[in-house]
């Protein structure tokens, strides 16, 4: 038995540049964090030589093109298993999926993390990443960026570069640890019980952004833009600054797309801005999943305000150790 576990994230600052679409040209820039809420994936081998596959849906398949789950199948053509026989794969999750936080992502380095194990290899946390940005994105050609496979893999407050070759440079956010501190008491998350795809709101700006409408290129460069500043405002701990900037983000981000918010979400926000948040964004793509506000303080009026609006908060640490094995028995 092997049990695996990938953390989801929350972007702070830069998302969107790093779609290929964008960084090919102009290069991307963001920072983003793990969270501890992750995706399990346990491994164990089968008795009988079939493939059992157990999600929100049960599979039972003697061969892998029989499987319809997409990256389950995928990541078993990729991983060529040594051992022989079935194989038994059980996913568990502590988030819902299409809720903003990359859970897509977590899973797919989850489970590569797993079959690595099963099969008795060794592999790098960057490999990792790697892996799962070449099956979601080149095997699957699902239109997301690459930035919630790596901070899956590496976890912690992570500043990433994306260079126009496709090469990611990672590098941890110097922070002081009472920075960190007062940054993660200060960021509240809140659901707002819309699940959506992120693909489908990122095709729209991945679209245009190859087509270089100069309206769309321009609110990435400010987003970009509004990376670095971040990166900046952690690393001096002016943290005040970060949440006046999430507040510009969001305002930047509403642009490239008409779906990215709604009245009901635009109606959330400005609740949140009147109950002591600075600022705030919807995670991921848009258009529902789990709202981020920073308030540095009247926590308890702005939770009491948000759950009047019917969104459900959701209380985290960030995590810093990224993908991990937590047991196994594979003698």
């Amino acid at each position: 038995m092997i049990i695996s576990r990938a953390p989801v994230r929350i972007s702070l600052g830069g998302g969107g540049t790093d779609l290929e679409s964008y960084y090919s040209k102009h290069g991307g820039f963001l920072i983003a964090t793990a969270i501890d809420k992750y995706i399990f994936i346990s491994a164990n081998k089968r008795f009988y030589d079939s493939i059992r596959l157990s999600y929100s849906q049960t599979e039972i398949v003697n061969n892998i093109s029989e499987i319809k789950h997409a990256i389950f199948r995928e990541a078993l053509n990729f991983i060529n298993l040594q051992n022989g026989g079935g194989i038994e794969l059980v996913s568990i999750a502590d988030i819902p999926a299409n809720c903003g936080l990359g859970s897509s992502s977590s899973f797919t380095v989850a489970l590569l993390n797993a079959l690595h194990a099963y099969n008795r290899e060794y592999v790098s946390q960057q490999q990792l990443a790697e892996e799962a940005c070449v099956i979601e994105i080149e095997k699957l050609g699902q239109t997301i960026g690459k930035q919630d496979q790596y901070i899956s893999a590496l976890g912690g407050i992570t500043a990433m570069t994306f260079q126009k070759d496709g090469k990611v440079i990672v590098k941890p956010v110097k922070m002081k640890d009472d920075a960190i501190d007062e940054l993660e008491r200060n960021i509240l998350l809140y659901y707002t019980g819309i699940e959506r795809s992120a693909s489908d709101i990122l095709k729209e700006q991945n679209e245009k952004s190859k087509k270089d409408e100069p309206a769309v290129i321009e609110t990435l460069h400010q987003i970009k833009k509004i990376g670095y500043e971040t990166q900046k405002a952690f690393e001096t701990g002016n943290l005040e600054k970060f949440g006046e900037l999430l507040d510009v983000h969001w305002n930047t981000k509403k642009q490239l797309s008409k779906n990215i918010s709604s009245p009901f979400i635009d109606s959330c926000y400005e609740t949140a801005k009147k109950n002591g948040a600075l600022g705030g964004k919807i995670m991921g793509a848009g258009g529902g999943g789990f709202f981020m506000f920073y308030a540095p303080e009247n926590h308890d009026i702005l939770t009491r305000a948000m759950k009047e609006k019917g969104l459900k908060p959701m209380k985290f640490r960030f995590d810093f150790e990224g993908a991990k094995i937590l047991f196994n028995t594979k003698k």
